[in-house]
């Protein structure tokens, strides 16, 4: 299983850092990636970290703003967050699987989430 945390409240502008921690599989063998899904809005992959060659996607929306990163002797990813917006307010999801899937419901492992909250 996967874990979120990290997630909370921040001022526009602010960051944060979600962590993911995996249990009882090796991140190192998989592809890991976040999606997040605002209320009243589809949910949106915005980042996959290839573990084949080490590729990194994000979403438009996120990218110059968002890093994905992993720590294989901990066996947990993360997502750094910076000059976080409004906009940003949704649940984040962490994913794991050997493809960077479309859809969350295709991944092997994902989490509960974690809510993140960007409001003056």
């Amino acid at each position: 299983q996967v874990v979120e945390s990290g997630g909370g409240t921040m001022d526009p502008g602010g960051s944060l850092r979600l962590s993911c921690v995996a249990s009882g599989f090796s991140l190192e063998d998989y592809t890991l990636g976040w999606f997040r899904q605002a209320p009243g809005k589809e949910r949106e992959k915005i980042s996959c970290l290839n573990h084949r060659d080490g590729s990194i996607y994000y979403a438009d929306s996120v990218k110059g703003r968002f890093t994905i990163s992993r720590d294989n002797a901990k066996n947990t990813f993360y997502l750094q967050m910076n000059n976080l917006k409004p906009e940003d307010t949704a649940r984040y999801y962490c994913v794991a699987d050997p493809f960077c899937r479309d859809y969350l419901g295709e991944w092997v492992f994902w989490g509960q989430g974690t809510q993140v909250t960007v409001s003056s």
